[in-house]
């Protein structure tokens, strides 16, 4: 009772078959492998930003500390 036998799939097949009709299941099939192609694609797009290597960004310790706006400037308390 579990497991399907093989004419089980065969009438699965013919009432797929009958219901979406030959052609529709052809184009179904070439956009799944359309879309194949361009997942794999981008997989390769991806692949070769990633060999090109970010430049590096350095931070210079030697140069002094600019000096910070003071805000006790011009305000006076009484």
């Amino acid at each position: 009772m579990g497991s399907l036998s093989i004419w089980h799939w065969i009438v699965v097949i013919g009432v797929v078959l009958l219901l979406f009709g030959r052609g529709k299941i052809s184009d179904l099939m070439g956009d799944v492998a359309q879309g194949i192609k361009s997942f794999k694609k981008g997989l390769q797009d991806d692949e070769k930003t990633a060999e090109k290597p970010e430049p590096v960004k350095s931070i210079d310790h030697t140069a002094p500390p600019s000096p910070a706006p003071r805000s006790d400037v011009g305000s006076k308390v009484v």
